[in-house]
């Protein structure tokens, strides 16, 4: 028997992906409406309703609206944009945040889909923090680059026209992106990091760093110590892994087309510092592939269903 799945906004680039990853499967029934009904407000508050799981692909407000037009107890929602993330009554969408929380996704009926930005943040730094490694009162800072399909159509748009010239573009330098929130909630941190986002001149990909000294963790507290709480944290075999290649260096497209994200720690003793580095593609783990991920263990399917590994 298959799940009735309405992806509303499925024409954006979130939604092409997801689409792309459950089409062909036996078990999702898509329910999809074409261009002239897709506009019309009765056709999609009745695909809404009609669906088993309604997955939301809309700028924030619109996402908003959809819940709203959602009128059974029935139909779960996973919620793409950023509306939700920290709202009472969802559940955060990243199944390898803590243990008990793929259980969570499970049971719940309103899960929002993690950022691409914090799911390379939070794969690095909650594990940490809930183990007593790095302190919540921690004052962190993020560096992370995307590829410019993170920016959605206009942006692809005018990348591809050749509208700009640059190779890298610092943006948020008023230092407060939305994203910063989520981080803070989510990683169990008492300060919101400084978040240094910029975009690339490739289409998809991401690296997310976080820089530390080893006097902001516990006394006494050594790489080896950091990486074992990592490698913990995330069990072979998943969608997350800790490298443990000796490399001198990570590019953003390490990850690019798969849903996988790689963590990295480079260390240097002497110094007293680490590096923490996530790669992850933006329109993978970053975002359809985590809704995929999700989707697939609220309906009690393999969780692995349909991504690229």
């Amino acid at each position: 028997m298959s799940v009735g799945v309405f992806i509303d906004g499925g024409a954006g680039t979130t939604g092409l992906e997801i689409r792309e990853r459950l089409s062909g499967r036996a078990e999702i029934a898509l329910i999809l409406l074409d261009e002239a009904r897709r506009k019309d407000p009765a056709a999609r508050a009745e695909a809404l309703n009609d669906a088993d799981f309604v997955i939301l692909c809309l700028p924030d407000d619109a996402a908003r609206e959809a819940v709203s037009l959602i009128r059974n107890d029935r139909t779960r929602v996973i919620d793409a944009s950023t509306a939700h993330r920290v709202a009472a009554g969802w559940t955060y969408g990243f199944a390898e945040l803590d243990p008990g929380q793929r259980d969570a996704i499970a049971g719940a009926r309103f899960v929002a889909n993690p950022g691409c930005y914090p799911t390379g943040f939070l794969a690095l730094v909650r594990p940490l923090v809930r183990a007593g490694l790095l302190p919540a009162s921690a004052l962190l800072s993020v560096n992370a680059t995307s590829g410019y399909s993170g920016g959605g159509k206009a942006m692809i748009a005018e990348f591809e026209a050749g509208e700009t010239a640059t190779a890298f573009r610092p943006y948020a330098l008023s230092l407060g992106h939305k994203h910063v929130p989520e981080m803070t909630v989510h990683a169990g941190l008492q300060h919101g990091p400084i978040f240094q986002p910029a975009v690339a001149d490739t289409y998809r990909g991401m690296v997310v760093e976080v820089p530390l000294h080893l006097a902001q963790f516990a006394p006494g507290t050594q790489p080896g110590d950091i990486g074992a709480v990592l490698r913990d944290a995330y069990p072979a075999g998943g969608l997350v892994r800790l490298s443990q290649d000796t490399v001198s260096t990570v590019a953003i497209e390490d990850d690019a087309g798969t849903d996988r994200m790689t963590l990295h720690l480079f260390s240097n003793p002497d110094a007293a510092q680490v590096r923490l580095v996530a790669t992850l593609d933006n329109l993978g783990k970053g975002a359809g592939g985590a809704a995929v991920q999700n989707l697939n263990i609220m309906a009690g399917l393999d969780p692995l269903a349909g991504l690229v590994i």
